[in-house]
């Protein structure tokens, strides 16, 4: 679970999200992105980013209010 202020929802804290779901998605699949790159002839950032933001789906985010 994440939890986060509910005032506190700005860019800043947004990005920090988005790069601890890198971070996860990287670790849990990589070697697999790498693979799909490499046979694909894509961008391994890309990739990474389109998936860290479906992963961000799969948190559970608890507001403080």
């Amino acid at each position: 679970m994440i939890y986060l202020n509910f005032t506190d929802l700005s860019e800043e804290t947004q990005n920090r999200l988005l790069e601890d779901s890198k971070k996860d998605v990287e670790r849990k699949f990589g070697e697999d992105i790498r693979k799909y790159v490499k046979e694909n002839y894509t961008s391994f950032e890309t990739m990474i980013e389109e998936e860290a933001l479906r992963n961000l789906y799969s948190y559970t985010f608890v507001f403080n209010i």
